[in-house]
């Protein structure tokens, strides 16, 4: 079942696969939409009720008009599907969100699933060349500039470019209105690096040994604060191990939904 979930001051399209048993939500990450799940999707082979939505500005969300966070954006999805308790899965971005609520309302989360996450409140990645680079290639009006230039940083386990790796930058393509739209309306949120050690929830995260070198230091990081976190290393992936290694990322969340429901 597809519908449009009210978030504060805007709303976001959301799928319920409807099913009994402890709920799964897909959080997807900032250089994809919720499309990039489709491959787990494919693993997990219809066992499991599973809910997944855009953010403002991807996919099939309408940009935002208002000052939100991801982690209330969450929060509203689970309020509306009635979900008390889930299992979270999700990557980068959402991964983000899905920490902050762990935080905030660690009752509603029966495990957390995480691949190659970002965490609110670390100081440790250097963004700066990013964005300058960024910024000049929008400045000069060359979107394609802005996918190559990103898959160079994010896709080389595809080989880096959009003609070695046309699933991944047709993902790349869709984001870009979110990133510019998404512009001094997504907030951050409370910094969480720093309380990670109060997550009690049964975590396991996973990173990509291709990935850019700082978020996987940041991995390592998160991983070593979380208590219990089981850190898993997917050597054939970069930041997008949803479409690198879709078997073994269902896997991961098949045996983390084993151990808590």
């Amino acid at each position: 079942m597809e519908t449009m979930v009210p978030v504060g001051g805007g709303e976001v399209w959301a799928e319920d696969s409807g099913g009994d048993g402890l709920p799964m939500v897909l959080v997807h990450p900032g250089v994809g939409d919720s499309t990039i799940w489709d491959p787990v999707l494919a693993a997990l082979d219809g066992r499991h009720r599973v809910v997944r939505y855009d953010a403002r500005g991807y996919g099939r969300s309408p940009a935002p008009t208002v000052p939100y966070t991801p982690a209330d954006d969450l929060a509203a999805v689970l309020d509306h599907f009635g979900l008390d308790r889930a299992v979270l899965v999700a990557s980068s971005m959402g991964g983000a969100a899905s920490i902050s609520l762990a935080l905030d309302s660690p009752e509603r989360l029966a495990g957390l699933a995480l691949f190659v996450p970002q965490v609110a409140g670390y100081d440790g990645l250097d963004e700066s060349e990013l964005y300058r680079e960024v910024q000049r290639l929008a400045e000069a009006g060359d979107m394609e500039g802005i996918v190559r230039y990103g898959l160079s940083l994010w896709g080389l386990a595809g080989g880096g470019t959009p003609e070695a790796d046309p699933v991944a930058a047709a993902q790349f393509r869709t984001v870009l209105p979110a990133w510019f739209g998404n512009v001094g309306y997504q907030q951050a949120g409370a910094p969480a690096f720093d309380r990670l050690g109060e997550i009690a929830t049964p975590t396991v995260l996973a990173l990509g040994e291709l990935d850019r070198p700082g978020i996987v230091r940041l991995n390592e990081e998160m991983a070593a604060r979380i208590p219990g976190c089981r850190l898993v290393r997917l050597a054939g992936s970069d930041h997008y191990p949803m479409l690198r290694e879709p078997e073994a990322v269902a896997g991961l969340v098949e045996e983390l939904y084993a151990a808590v429901r």
